[in-house]
């Protein structure tokens, strides 16, 4: 059998695609600030290049959590040994890794599509192997198209080819997978291209989800980890050993935990996941992907809830990871016009299995040589000479706005290819997909005033990290016409800079637009915020019954009759059941609803002592269906 590339379609249980919020993402990536435990290389990339907000994307953060069959474009490579199934319209994921002499799936591949709250634009999924290009967290991409191509190198094989331009670091990025006949591993090349002049900071991570088991080993060559909790610290530590556990077997920890191993220099660049017969995925890259880390979710109720909410019942994964840095707070700079590249490999690793489940030492030596033997450190070669062919699938119109050889404009482009032909952007109302970038910052700070230009010219300039400069912007627009979106840019802002009055800019960018719930969501928080929960409830009970009835929106309406004092109304809708399809990763709201509920319950009008906090804890455990504690 030769190596081959065909299309196919996937029916998996999936929800709709996540549509996207008409709310631009004027905040950035949170990273956690007064981090300590962090070496001075560390801490100086920890600092360096953080973004100020993440536009010029906007949320992808309406969907919900009802499934049904649909087909899923797919790309598969295959040869003798491996079937590789990718998803170019889900960031180009590898959703799935096949090692066909012994049909074993070398992935966690997930049985479902099902959107959730982790990413930096909110929709994620779980499964397969995701790229993760931008800043600290899941990338814009990852449930957006990629531009697919076939080409071919000389000698027939054949090679998926994915592009895309990423518009917050205004990157491009390109992921060249491909199968030699025999192969025991799939070789994926990754560039990442800064075609402008200035330094950018650079994020990548490529995240590997494999199934976990009670008899799973990671393996990676180190003796020391920087270990994170998700508090403030970052902590150097003796790898494996950590509080009397083994932390190389997953299975074993009740807390979601990072581990970033320390590799040494002059140590190959793997890890790998065994089970107890020695046997699992490795992941190998040339060197310049330095760093890897362990993820995992913990065995805790809450680490399998977030499981089940995932992937569905009997689907725990944990995730082996590859990146640029040695941690995943970091960020590195990239000169202007340059160009970053590494090879990746991917296959089924068997080593001794005494020896992968012996001595630590015994356990990095076994599976260093069975890596030497699968993936020779001169095999790893970039590729050369490969024709192009066919386009598969397409992604954005981005990057042919910007200039690059892929992609075709859309509808999202066209008004800004005619203010770059005119000088004018028509005006539309909804506005506009938001853009970043000097060259539309020049041509907008020179454009007729009409709301609109000046709304987007608010967004550039705050983009900029010009904060005063965005809300003149924003404040001249509104002596143009009242509109909800330059009402709540201006709110937002106070929020981020603890300025304004918030609360009455949302109010009154709500009775504009009704109908957004993502707006409705932004005012109920305000109010909450400025300790007016009794309008809150108003309002909630203003809203159109498909509103009231969203997960997140009764959330915040339990959240206000709980400050209002109203805990019959809290009661029932905690009875009632609630699902906030787009609840975040590491969010307490649910159990910090659930035992304030009960211990002002307990209390009964009186003061929430220690005892009286500890009573209705132990008789009013949390609930299953509540539980998304990360802690065990």
């Amino acid at each position: 059998m030769t190596s081959k590339l065909r299309l196919d379609v996937l029916t998996l249980s999936a929800a709709a695609a996540p549509a996207s919020s008409p709310l631009p993402l004027l905040y950035g990536t949170r990273a956690r600030s007064g981090l300590t435990g962090a070496d001075e290389e560390m801490t100086r990339q920890i600092r360096y290049g953080q973004p100020y907000s993440l536009l010029p994307y906007t949320a992808q953060d309406d969907y919900d959590r009802t499934r049904e069959e649909r087909e899923q474009p797919a790309v598969v490579l295959e040869n003798e040994v491996l079937t590789a199934t990718f998803l170019p319209g889900h960031g180009g994921r590898l959703w799935s890794l096949v090692h066909r002499p012994s049909g074993r799936e070398l992935l966690h591949r997930n049985p479902m599509l099902q959107p959730a709250n982790l990413a930096l634009r909110d929709a994620w999924l779980a499964g397969g192997v995701e790229w993760n290009l931008g800043a600290t967290g899941h990338w814009p991409l990852t449930c957006a198209p990629l531009h697919a191509v076939r080409l071919e190198l000389p000698d027939g094989t054949p090679v998926l080819r994915m592009t895309e331009f990423e518009r917050m670091r205004r990157l491009v990025v390109q992921l060249d997978a491909w199968l030699p006949a025999g192969s025991p591993v799939l070789r994926v090349a990754v560039s990442i291209h800064n075609p402008g002049e200035e330094e950018t900071p650079v994020y990548w991570w490529s995240n590997i989800a494999v199934p976990e088991a009670a008899d799973i080993r990671v393996v990676a060559p180190a003796e020391q980890a920087y270990h994170f909790d998700y508090g403030s610290r970052l902590g150097l530590v003796d790898f494996p050993e950590l509080g009397g556990v083994d932390r190389s077997y997953p299975d074993r920890a009740d807390s979601a935990a990072d581990y970033f191993f320390e590799i040494p220099a002059g140590r190959r660049r793997w890890i790998a996941a065994l089970d107890g017969s020695g046997r699992g995925l490795v992941q190998v890259s040339t060197d310049r992907l330095r760093g890897r880390k362990l993820f995992h979710w913990g065995t805790g109720s809450g680490g399998r809830r977030w499981q089940e909410w995932l992937s569905g019942p009997s689907a725990r994964y944990l995730e082996i990871q590859a990146g640029l840095a040695r941690t995943q707070l970091e960020h590195l700079p990239m000169p202007g016009r340059a160009t970053w590249s590494w090879v990746e490999a991917y296959g089924l690793l068997e080593a001794d299995p005494d020896a992968v489940h012996g001595s630590w030492p015994a356990a990095v030596e076994a599976v260093g040589a069975a890596v030497d033997r699968l993936v020779p450190p001169s095999s790893l070669e970039p590729l050369s000479d490969a024709t192009a062919g066919e386009v598969l699938m397409r992604g954005s119109g981005w990057g042919a706005l910007e200039g690059l050889p892929f992609g075709e404009l859309g509808p999202e482009q066209r008004p800004w290819a005619e203010l770059r032909e005119t000088g004018r952007l028509p005006v539309c109302d909804p506005p506009a997909a938001p853009i970043t970038g000097p060259q539309w910052r020049a041509l907008l700070e020179a454009h007729p005033a009409d709301w609109h230009a000046r709304y987007h010219l608010g967004l550039v300039r705050h983009a900029d990290g010009d904060p005063e400069g965005a809300r003149a912007a924003w404040e001249e627009s509104l002596t143009l016409a009242r509109t909800p979106w330059v009402l709540r840019c201006l709110a937002e802002s106070s929020r981020l800079t603890g300025t304004g009055h918030r609360s009455d800019l949302l109010l009154e960018a709500h009775r504009r637009a009704p109908t957004v719930w993502q707006l409705t969501v932004e005012t109920l928080r305000a109010l909450l915020a400025d300790s007016r929960a009794g309008e809150a409830l108003d309002l909630v009970d203003r809203l159109a019954p498909e509103q009231r009835a969203l997960g997140r929106i009764q959330l915040l309406e339990a959240e206000a009759a709980l400050a209002h004092g109203e805990l019959d109304r809290v009661g029932e809708l905690l009875a009632r059941g609630m699902e906030i399809a787009n609840l975040r990763e590491g969010e307490d709201s649910l159990d910090a609803l659930w035992f304030a509920y009960h211990e002002l319950r307990e209390a009964r009008g009186g003061e929430v002592t220690p005892e009286v906090a500890a009573r209705a804890r132990r008789e009013h455990p949390l609930p299953a269906h509540y539980d998304f504690r990360m802690r065990g």
